[in-house]
C-alpha cells in the first residue's frame, strides 16, 4: 500500500481519478478482456466521479470494457428511491459514462435472501476474474461479509 498525501479534497480526487484513468488505460481492455474496477458511494468519491466523467467526455477514457462492483447497498431501500445507492450511482456517474448497465452490478439491497444475493454477486466478481483495482472512501467496508 502507498499513502500519497495531498493538500485538500480536490487535489486527492483529482489525483484518484488520474490514477484509475491510467490503470484502466495500462491495461488495455477489450471485449474479451475487461478492467474490474471495485467502487464507493457516498460523498469521498464524488469528486474523483466527476473527473472520471470529465475525462471521458474529452474522449481520454472510455468504460465501454470496464465492469463495475459497487461495496453496498442499503437493505430494503428501493433501488429508484434518490437515496439508493444505485439510485446514487446511476446519477452521479454511470449515465454521464459509456458503461454497458450490464456491466454495472450493485448489490440489491431488496433481495429476497440477502445471503443468496451476496454469494451471488461474490461469485459474479470471482467470474470476472477478481478486482482489478478497488478504490476505497472513508467510511468504506463490504456489508455482504
Amino acid at each position: 500500500m502507498r499513502l500519497v498525501i495531498l493538500e485538500d479534497y480536490d487535489q486527492a480526487s483529482e489525483w484518484a481519478a488520474k490514477y484509475i484513468c491510467n490503470r484502466i488505460i495500462q491495461f488495455k481492455p477489450t471485449q474479451g478482456r475487461y478492467f474490474t474496477l471495485g467502487l464507493p458511494t457516498g460523498s469521498t468519491p464524488l469528486g474523483c466521479y466527476k473527473k472520471l466523467i470529465e475525462y471521458h467526455k474529452n474522449g481520454d477514457l472510455s468504460f465501454k470494457y470496464v465492469k463495475t462492483f459497487n461495496m453496498d447497498e442499503y437493505v430494503g431501500l428501493p433501488r429508484n428511491h434518490p437515496e439508493s445507492y444505485h439510485s446514487y450511482m446511476w446519477n452521479n456517474f454511470f449515465k454521464h459514462i459509456d458503461i454497458d448497465p450490464n456491466n454495472a452490478h450493485i448489490l440489491d439491497g431488496n433481495a429476497p435472501d440477502l445471503q443468496v444475493e451476496c454469494d451471488a454477486f461474490e461469485k459474479k466478481i470471482e467470474e470476472a476474474g477478481g478486482i482489478d483495482l478497488f478504490v476505497g472512501g472513508d467510511d468504506s467496508y463490504n456489508r455482504c461479509t
